[in-house]
């Protein structure tokens, strides 16, 4: 394909073993195994690959990229080669001594996720004891340490009236940026979507403080707020685009144009152990099948969103419509978006969550 745009990041996912159970993790149910991990030497090729494509930065990624003993050798790779350096953590494990050995290495930014704003609620969304006091304490840590920190907040039904308290406490801990991250319906957290999907008026109510607190905190905290796709009448554009800002590479080494990719039947995933990162970048048949808007389907193609959206999510069509290649169901114009709205209503299917484990 002609034209293939410079990616600006890339998604390291180093491992999939964490030792959190989050029933909306974005995570395959078929979680890779520690036995398949690319190993330390790879690992830093891929960074320096990384960089000669032209990526900017790189978010250290899993799972719980802390399980990982060689992350500081593999951050320093990162940092020697240019690249703004972004630990993703759940924070469990993230010791002042730990902090301290990252940092020296390069680490310039740390995202704490948050299931709540309370020992009793995160604790028992993580399925972690001891989750929300850890947390706490390591981004405490990060701030004194220097390093930018985000708070990422996944927002659902057992939360969404926190978010007042979330922007709270993103202040409280000297965070710069806050993410109220609308749960996201892949991996785990289709097995999920009944019991974590909040109600419309619960979105609106979101949208309205968020919006509230935009306006009274603009130059202190910047807070990102990711709509829930059910609630939409357009879709956004997944990962910036297909194939146009984003590289996931799987702790196996597959490289995909997004987490959930892997889910669509007949595309093949080059795998870095065997061809260099730009190659797959610009050649891979899955990361140009539904690159730019030569795919798209009517009422797609030609449509004034077209390169504004890139068509929006091709797993969310795949769930809900059954094919890839279908218009996005959040698109009022798809004939699957009815579908997408009952969805969100859908009455819960079992009483209880089924939390993330390796095995499924």
């Amino acid at each position: 394909m002609t034209n293939v745009p410079t990616p600006l990041g890339l998604l390291a996912e180093l491992t999939h073993r964490c030792p959190l159970g989050c029933p909306y993790c974005s995570n395959p149910i078929d979680l890779a195994r520690a036995s398949t991990e690319l190993d330390t030497k790879t690992w830093n090729s891929v960074m320096n690959e990384a960089a000669a494509l032209g990526i900017a930065h790189v978010h250290l990624s899993g799972g719980e990229p802390l399980i990982r003993n060689d992350l500081a050798e593999i951050t320093n790779t990162a940092h020697l080669a240019g690249l703004y350096t972004n630990l993703i953590t759940s924070a469990v494990g993230l010791s002042d001594q730990r902090l301290t050995e990252l940092r020296a290495a390069g680490l310039d930014h740390v995202q704490i996720s948050f299931q709540g704003t309370s020992p009793e609620k995160t604790d028992v969304v993580a399925h972690f004891k001891g989750a929300y006091k850890a947390k706490i304490e390591a981004a405490r840590l990060v701030v004194e340490e220097g390093l930018a920190l985000t708070v990422n907040a996944v927002i659902h039904r057992g939360n969404v009236d926190d978010v007042s308290a979330f922007i709270d406490l993103a202040e409280e801990l000297g965070a710069g940026r806050l993410e109220i991250a609308h749960t996201q319906y892949h991996g785990w957290a289709i097995a999920n979507r009944s019991l974590l999907m909040p109600t419309h008026e619960q979105y609106l109510e979101t949208r309205k403080i968020v919006d509230e607190a935009r306006t009274r905190l603009e130059g202190t905290l910047v807070i990102d707020h990711v709509m829930p796709d059910y609630f939409a009448d357009r879709p956004k554009a997944c990962m910036g685009g297909w194939g146009r800002q984003v590289i996931v590479v799987t702790p196996d080494g597959r490289a995909l144009p997004c987490h959930a990719a892997a889910t669509i039947p007949g595309l093949v995933f080059d795998n870095v152990k065997k061809k260099p990162l730009g190659t797959i970048w610009e050649n891979s048949d899955a990361f140009n099948r539904f690159r730019g808007t030569e795919w798209m389907p009517e009422p797609c193609k030609g449509c004034d969103r077209a390169e504004i959206d890139w068509g929006g999510c091709r797993c969310q069509a795949l769930e809900i419509a059954g094919n890839a290649a279908a218009t996005d169901p959040a698109c009022s114009l798809s004939p699957d978006h009815a579908r997408m709205k009952d969805l969100a209503t859908q009455a819960p299917a079992r009483p209880g969550f089924r939390f993330r484990r390796i095995g499924g």
